[in-house]
């Protein structure tokens, strides 16, 4: 038996520096609009130009950098139009994916969802870090999504997801009371996949998506951090 039998996961460079710097597009450590300059990220991780140019072109093709010729290289931000339309888009996928699962939920589904549900409703009455709650946020909606499609639906949220990641820095989350409103949203999206109402299931998870597009999108217009 070679060694070819048993391929390891690349560890090269390349990697290594696309994986640090989609972290900290996807955690809002580098914000939209950031430029990103190949000799300091270079020489801020120890390596050479070429990884670097490579793992730019990998963040471009999934969507999270940007490039032109006057600008170069900066961290992809959507315009007011795009945000919508992802948003509609996710709101479509995840409402259907919450009908098929209420159809298809067994006990241990219910489970696992309730549980993100409930960490999420002991933070909010806490001191909380905003990415805390949009983690839990995420994981829920990102559960439900597996449970209903975990072959069609499931996979291109998550690539809508990546592609056009929410900072942190600018989530809506941070806003106490806007956050206990959706969490309550979320109970009612549980109660119906444990009823098995796959038509309040849909219409509760693709007007909640919608909702948190349009309130983003108006904050943006009036020029207020989200």
């Amino acid at each position: 038996m070679t060694s070819a039998d048993h391929p390891t996961p690349p560890q090269g460079k390349t990697q290594y520096v696309y994986e640090w710097l989609r972290e900290r597009i996807m955690s809002g450590a580098m914000s939209p609009g950031e430029p990103i300059r190949q000799n300091t990220i270079a020489k801020q991780l120890g390596v050479s130009a070429s990884p670097v140019r490579e793992a730019f072109r990998r963040l471009e093709s999934v969507g999270l950098i940007s490039h032109t010729d006057n600008l170069g290289a900066a961290v992809s931000e959507l315009n007011e139009d795009d945000l919508q339309e992802v948003y509609l888009l996710r709101g479509v996928m995840e409402g259907l994916a919450a009908k098929l699962a209420a159809e298809k939920r067994t006990d241990d589904d219910l489970k696992r969802v309730r549980s993100l549900l409930e960490r999420a409703e002991v933070l909010i009455h806490e001191e909380y870090e905003p990415g805390d709650l949009a983690k839990l946020s995420r994981e829920f909606h990102d559960e439900i999504s597996r449970i209903g499609s975990p072959g069609v639906i499931a996979p291109r949220v998550q690539q809508l997801w990546f592609a056009y990641p929410i900072p942190q820095s600018t989530s809506l989350w941070a806003d106490r009371e806007w956050a206990k409103n959706i969490l309550a949203v979320h109970r009612q999206m549980l109660e119906a996949l444990e009823r098995g109402d796959g038509e309040a299931a849909e219409r509760l998870g693709r007007d909640h998506v919608h909702a948190t597009g349009r309130e983003r999108v108006e904050r943006a217009e009036r020029g207020v951090d989200d």
